[in-house]
C-alpha cells in the first residue's frame, strides 16, 4: 500500500498539470484570434475539453487563466529566441521567426491593454523580458551601465518592436527578406560603437 501511494500522488500531479496545460493552451489558441472579451470561460472549457468548474478550480477565473497564459507564452518566446550575441542578421532572423508566428496576436493583445488589466500586466512583463533579451543579445555593443546604456537600449527596443514588424510586414506588405534587411540596417545605424569610431 505504501509503495502505491507515491505513484498515485505522482500520477495525480501529472494529471493536474496536464489539465492545466490543456486549459492554458486552449485559452492561448482562442486569444490569438479573438478579442479577450469575446472569449468566455465556456469557450475555453469547450476548447480544452473540460468543464467551466474545472477552470475555476484551477485558476479561480478568467484573470487567473490570463496570467497563466502569459507565463506559458513567455516560456515559449524564451525558448524560441535563442540567438548568438552580436550577430545582427541572426538576431533579426530569430526575432522575425517569433513575430511571424505570434506578432499578429501580440498586436491584438496590445490593442486591448488599456481596458483589460490582466493583459496590461502581461504586456508589462513581456516588455521587461524583451528589454532584458536585447541587453543579452547586444551585450557586445552596449555601453556600461548608466544613462548611455539606457538610451542605447531604448533605441534597440524601438528598432525591434513588434509594431515595426507590423508596419513593414502587414501595413506596407514588405516581403520578409526586405523587412529583415530594414531592421538590420536600423540596428547597424544605432550601434553605439559607430559613434566612437567617428
Amino acid at each position: 500500500m505504501e509503495n502505491k501511494r507515491p505513484y498515485r500522488m505522482g500520477a495525480r500531479a501529472a494529471a493536474v498539470a496536464a489539465t492545466r496545460a490543456r486549459i492554458v493552451e486552449a485559452a492561448v489558441a482562442l486569444w490569438t484570434r479573438r478579442w479577450y472579451d469575446d472569449v468566455t470561460l465556456q469557450h475555453i472549457a469547450d476548447e480544452a475539453g473540460v468543464s467551466v468548474q474545472t477552470i475555476v478550480n484551477h485558476f479561480d477565473g478568467k484573470d487567473g487563466v490570463t496570467d497563466a497564459a502569459a507565463e506559458w507564452l513567455a516560456g515559449q518566446v524564451a525558448d524560441a529566441r535563442q540567438a548568438p550575441v552580436g550577430q545582427v542578421a541572426e538576431i533579426v532572423t530569430v526575432l522575425f521567426d517569433d513575430y511571424e508566428r505570434r506578432g499578429d496576436a501580440n498586436v491584438l493583445w496590445i490593442a486591448q491593454a488599456d481596458r483589460v488589466p490582466a493583459i496590461a500586466r502581461a504586456l508589462g512583463q513581456a516588455r521587461d523580458r524583451h528589454r532584458a533579451w536585447l541587453a543579452e543579445v547586444f551585450a557586445d555593443r552596449l555601453p556600461a551601465p548608466g544613462p548611455a546604456r539606457a538610451h542605447a537600449l531604448t533605441l534597440h527596443y524601438a528598432a525591434t518592436d513588434v509594431y515595426l514588424w507590423k508596419l513593414w510586414r502587414r501595413d506596407l506588405g514588405l516581403p520578409r527578406p526586405d523587412a529583415e534587411r530594414a531592421m538590420c540596417d536600423l540596428l547597424t545605424a544605432i550601434d553605439p560603437r559607430r559613434k566612437n569610431d567617428e
